[in-house]
């Protein structure tokens, strides 16, 4: 019982920074997960953390991608002339 209510504070704890879950739902979400952390084992615990901090960082990273400025998408020379459309001579 103690498990439950320390687990429903931080889920609210945690709803109150994720965006998205509001505080009841983060409360429910801690309960769920504390009965979960009890019924898994501690190599699938390892899994689940080491995955989530991988998958975290490649969302951080394609945010961060998203996020540089395009200006100048084709940086490539071109080849033929702008009016005419005959080869440029090297």
């Amino acid at each position: 019982m103690i498990g439950k209510m320390i687990g429903a504070l931080v889920g609210g704890r945690v709803a109150e920074h994720a965006r998205g879950v509001g505080g009841p739902t983060g409360a429910v979400l801690g309960v769920v997960a504390a009965s979960a952390l009890r019924r898994i084992s501690l190599p699938t615990m390892i899994a689940l953390g080491a995955g989530g901090y991988i998958a975290k960082k490649y969302f951080d990273r394609q945010q961060a991608d998203d996020a540089k400025p395009k200006a100048l998408e084709d940086k490539s020379v071109s080849t033929t002339k702008a009016k005419t459309g005959e080869p440029v001579s090297a």
